[in-house]
């Protein structure tokens, strides 16, 4: 009389080991990563006290950007900034100076995002007063010459004021538009108080 279980053990075994050494491969399979430094956010250069100038096609400058302190990181070709501040010339308009206590460019620079402490200040001319914007956070395109936020938003302009949330500013056409939740105070320059 034959035994088929005492037969059938050993084909079980080895379906068991072959099971688990197929699980093991493809585990270890995936544990291997490249380890060169690529996917890591990890900066491969600095730079102090820096200058970029980007000019059109006038020759004329542009938008001038400085910072005291700049990292760049490889892994998504960004730089982080410290203090940046962020000049636009207009030859027929008043400059404009965006600062933050923080920046991120992206790659090839079109885009800067501004947090901490954001300020837009519109340069005085001889028939209008500065004017100051302040909010948490900005996001500026300075080729296509516009910037934006979501973020509350207060701007003041001699003694008048104006609040609201989220702006959209196009130094092209130099405006400005408050997206919501607006109110302010306007009182004619020169006026008593």
């Amino acid at each position: 009389m034959k035994h088929w279980p005492s037969q059938l053990f050993p084909v079980i075994v080895l379906l068991v080991l072959a099971g688990l050494s197929f699980w093991l491969q493809s585990t270890v399979d995936r544990g291997e990563t490249n380890h060169d430094g690529k996917f890591r956010h990890d900066p491969d250069a600095t730079a102090e006290n820096f200058t970029v100038r980007r000019f059109g096609q006038n020759g004329q400058i542009k938008y001038r950007l400085t910072a005291p302190y700049l990292v760049h990181y490889p892994d998504d070709d960004t730089s982080e900034l410290k203090s940046p501040t962020l000049i636009s010339y207009r030859p027929e308009g008043a400059t404009v100076t965006v600062t933050g206590d923080h920046a991120k460019v992206t790659a090839k620079g079109e885009t800067i995002f501004l947090w901490d402490n954001v300020s837009v200040i519109r340069a005085a001319t001889p028939d209008r007063q500065e004017m100051v914007a302040r909010m948490p956070d900005l996001t500026a395109q300075p080729d296509a010459g516009i910037a934006f936020t979501g973020s509350p938003v207060e701007i003041t302009q001699g003694q008048s004021w104006v609040k609201g949330i989220g702006i959209h500013i196009d130094n092209n056409t130099s405006t400005l538009v408050l997206q919501s939740q607006v109110r302010g105070q306007y009182i004619r320059p020169g006026a008593a108080p």
